[in-house]
């Protein structure tokens, strides 16, 4: 095993433990409460980050993708307030961490629409699993969505100031996000 892949194992193993802690339920229902959800979750940092960092490397109109992101999951969180659910959604969530890791790496453009309706079809599947949680107009939402789309933001300044001049560095960040995906998709299966 290279430096490269043991590195990327060492990662993995590391966030088992905080691959539990990604869905456990809102403590609170007040603004703070979901403006810190997505820095605190793993699944919806790390697929906040990557859509940010996506859609500058990949798409010249560098909002579309973040705004779709924040667009769906409104409407997820909402749906699921509504008692709106759909089977293994946890599992769901893990493999939108992993194919979003995976289409950073990829070595081709998958076309905008594919590519936004798969980043559109886990952002609802993000909301949709904290929705439920939530109580109608609570403003925890709203400060889920702030957060999360600070963090889109962020993952755009990483592409922009890092990754577009780093060789190498795109794919062994795809690499880490789709194996802590894994682990995620791991604990939420068992």
């Amino acid at each position: 095993m290279n430096k490269h892949a043991s590195h990327l194992v060492v990662a993995g193993l590391l966030s088992l433990p905080f691959a539990v802690m990604a869905h456990t339920g809102h403590h609170g229902q007040g603004f703070a409460d979901g403006f810190a959800h997505p820095f605190l979750g793993i699944d919806h940092l790390a697929a906040m980050l990557m859509v940010g960092i996506w859609s500058v490397l990949n798409t010249r109109r560098v909002w579309i993708a973040p705004l779709t992101f924040i667009l769906l999951l409104t409407l997820g969180a909402l749906a699921g307030q509504q008692g709106f659910s759909i089977p293994q959604l946890e599992p769901l969530v893990a493999a939108s961490v992993i194919i979003l890791g995976v289409m950073l790496m990829l070595p081709f453009k998958p076309g905008a629409t594919t590519s936004l309706a798969v980043i559109g079809a886990f952002a609802f599947c993000h909301g949709l699993a904290h929705g439920s949680e939530l109580t109608a107009g609570s403003s925890i939402l709203s400060g889920m969505i702030l957060g999360s789309a600070l963090l889109h933001g962020i993952g755009m300044l990483i592409a922009q100031r890092v990754l577009r001049h780093r060789t190498g560095w795109t794919l062994r960040l795809g690499q880490a996000v789709a194996l802590l995906g894994s682990g995620l998709l791991f604990s939420a299966l068992i």
